[in-house]
């Protein structure tokens, strides 16, 4: 009975004309890393916009906000309306506050990882990536 580690074993002892190459990543530029972690947050960003606006949007078209004022209605006696409180211009004020502080969020996040991992890597020595050309 064969396992996939055995099946692994057999085809990397094979002879191949690829030629291999092993690096280690041992650093992450600072700089790069919170770059690229800002432009992920901005994209994130665009997308809560867009999909919180399209949630009101059905949620508004099914009547629901309204189904709920009126068992609201029934509750409270009329004191507490959720569709004066939900209205479109505060939904997309509240998800463009999201939006921002997520963005803020993930920039530093993506800055506090790379930091992180520049100092593990005197640790553990840095990530084993391996290359073959075709």
């Amino acid at each position: 009975m064969s396992t996939v580690a055995d099946k692994l074993a057999k085809k990397s002892s094979s002879k191949t004309n690829a030629k291999q190459v092993r690096l280690r990543l041992v650093y992450v530029d600072f700089w790069s890393a919170v770059k690229l972690s800002f432009l992920t947050a901005v994209a994130l960003a665009i997308v809560t916009v867009i999909a919180t606006f399209l949630v009101f949007l059905v949620i508004q078209s099914t009547g629901l906000i309204t189904q709920v004022d009126e068992l609201l209605t029934a509750v409270t006696g009329g004191d507490f309306l959720l569709g004066s409180v939900l209205s479109l211009p505060q939904v997309m004020a509240f998800a463009a506050v999201v939006a921002i502080l997520n963005l803020i969020v993930v920039t530093v996040l993506g800055a506090v990882l790379a930091g992180i991992y520049n100092l593990m890597v005197k640790v553990t020595g840095g990530l084993l990536v391996g290359f073959t050309s075709n």
